[in-house]
């Protein structure tokens, strides 16, 4: 039984889909699916379920399931122990992928970096700006070490570091705007402006439930992906941004300004990560030294 098969197994088990774990792995299907009838041949038990041709999702036999967390023991044992046979090679070198939207908790990859700055300066990050569903998509492909999402985490594919704090929702609009006077923005504050809103939006969006109204009855003049953008056509004139706090300056000379919304609304955010994936040196560094901060913090 060999190790990479093993991992082709926990994939399958994680993305429960040959298709999908054969894209997260760069492996063609048919190659998959051979390796894993060779993994079943060779225990003589049944280890997937596979799903009817209507349907592709694959659930584990009741052997799978042992197997799915023995293979996972295997595994981090076989990590702790090059872990500990190469910890004191110093000559750390490579890249490391982060996938995020926009948010001050970027200061927290921020600070994993410059902690390991002087001892590994040949390690590099790479940060890739995009929505929820954009940091999934490159996570699940492989093509991103970590991403930082809000809210619930499924705990069968991913590994999470819960972060302490949570942003806060308000409103970015003008000064001179008539909502500027408000010390907070209540939902029916809105209703009759002009929005600019993310175009991330989905069923789980909090904005959603908080203003108490369907966003298609609602007067929504543009969306946005990166805030700087919205921002200047909030500064134009073109409306009322919801956002989070702090990601643009309000202070001097801009004609911006922020107020929270009412009743508060916050959300927390996790790093996370694909179970069962094999770092490299530099990437296993970086997430020490994450667990670290958010730890302290």
């Amino acid at each position: 039984m060999e190790l990479r098969v093993l991992q082709y197994f926990l994939a399958v088990a994680r993305e429960q889909s040959i298709t999908a774990a054969a894209e997260s792995l760069h492996l063609s299907q048919p190659t998959l699916s051979t390796q894993l009838k060779a993994l079943e041949d060779e225990l003589g038990k049944q280890l997937l379920i596979r799903g009817t041709k209507g349907s592709r999702k694959v659930t584990l036999t009741e052997e799978g399931m042992i197997l799915r967390k023995r293979a996972e023991e295997i595994l981090e044992l076989v990590k702790k122990a090059e872990n500990e046979i190469t910890l004191s090679d110093e000559n750390i070198a490579g890249d490391v992928y982060i996938g995020a939207g926009e948010t001050q908790i970027i200061r927290l990859f921020a600070q994993a970096a410059k902690q390991l700055q002087k001892k590994y300066p040949d390690i590099h990050y790479h940060i890739l700006s995009g929505n929820a569903i954009y940091v999934m998509e490159q996570l699940d492909k492989g093509l991103i070490d970590f991403g930082l999402v809000y809210g619930p985490v499924d705990s069968g594919k991913y590994e999470t570091i819960q972060i302490p704090g949570k942003d806060i929702w308000g409103v970015l609009m003008r000064k001179d705007s008539p909502l500027s006077a408000k010390q907070s923005i209540r939902p029916e504050d809105l209703w009759d402006k002009p929005l600019i809103i993310s175009n991330q939006k989905n069923n789980g969006w909090p904005i959603s439930s908080w203003l108490r109204k369907d966003l298609d009855k609602l007067n929504v003049v543009a969306t946005y992906n990166l805030l700087f953008n919205a921002s200047l056509l909030t500064s134009e004139g073109l409306g009322y941004t919801l956002c989070f706090d702090r990601l643009v300056n309000t202070a001097g000379d801009t004609n911006l300004c922020f107020r929270p919304l009412s009743p508060k609304l916050e959300s927390g955010a996790s790093i996370v990560w694909k179970k069962y994936q094999v770092f490299s040196k530099p990437t296993e560094k970086f997430l020490q030294a994450l667990q670290m901060i958010t730890i302290s913090g």
